[in-house]
């Protein structure tokens, strides 16, 4: 009887115990929660806006018990079709700051219009000692821009313009003056309007 149980439990082996950690699945970070990290819409971006956080500023004061950071964003907002806004949000935490930002650029966004893709005719505008030059350009030129003004009139939906910058380089300057430059655009159906010719 002996001999029985013995042969029976060499035949079947034991149940194998439970790993403390099962296998890996395929696919990136092995499924253990190390993942791609899946970033959040933000309100913007659920409105159909594009959002582009142009600078982020750091301030630090300095207190008895050692150094406070505060944080300034400047942020622009459009929506590719001929609406634009911009907006600066300060917080002690960096998405903060970026949320007020963007907040605030889909309160002040101004519309202006856009002809093939560009604008109808040339503008300047300044900000502080900051002043942006813009002319019209032809199909396939693409934006020529740097910094500010780039972000300005990519979420603004111009694709073919030409622009200088004059004066100063400051982030803030730039943004405000190219805000100022489109504000000043009319169209031929405007002008002819204004002329009483319609």
């Amino acid at each position: 009887m002996a001999d029985e149980t013995q042969t029976k439990s060499a035949e079947t082996p034991a149940p194998a115990e439970p790993s403390a950690h099962p296998p890996r699945s395929g696919g990136y970070g092995g499924g253990r929660g190390r993942g791609k990290f899946q970033r959040k819409q933000t309100e913007s971006e659920a409105l159909g806006l594009k959002e582009t956080v142009v600078a982020i500023n750091r301030v630090s004061k300095t207190v008895k018990g050692g150094k406070r950071f505060s944080f300034g964003a400047l942020v622009v907002v459009g929506d590719m079709k001929g609406t634009v806004g911009c907006g600066l949000g300060k917080s002690k935490d960096i998405q903060f700051a970026i949320q007020k930002g963007a907040a605030h650029a889909r309160k002040t966004m101004i519309r202006f219009p856009v002809v093939n893709d560009t604008i109808p005719h040339e503008t300047v505008g300044s900000y502080g000692a900051g002043k942006v030059w813009m002319k019209p350009a032809a199909p396939g030129t693409g934006v020529i821009a740097g910094g500010g003004v780039r972000a300005v009139l990519e979420a603004a939906g111009v694709r073919n313009i030409l622009t200088k910058s004059i004066g100063s380089n400051n982030h803030f300057s730039m943004v405000y003056a190219t805000m100022e430059a489109l504000q000043g655009l009319r169209s031929k159906e405007d002008i002819m309007r204004l002329r009483g010719r319609v």
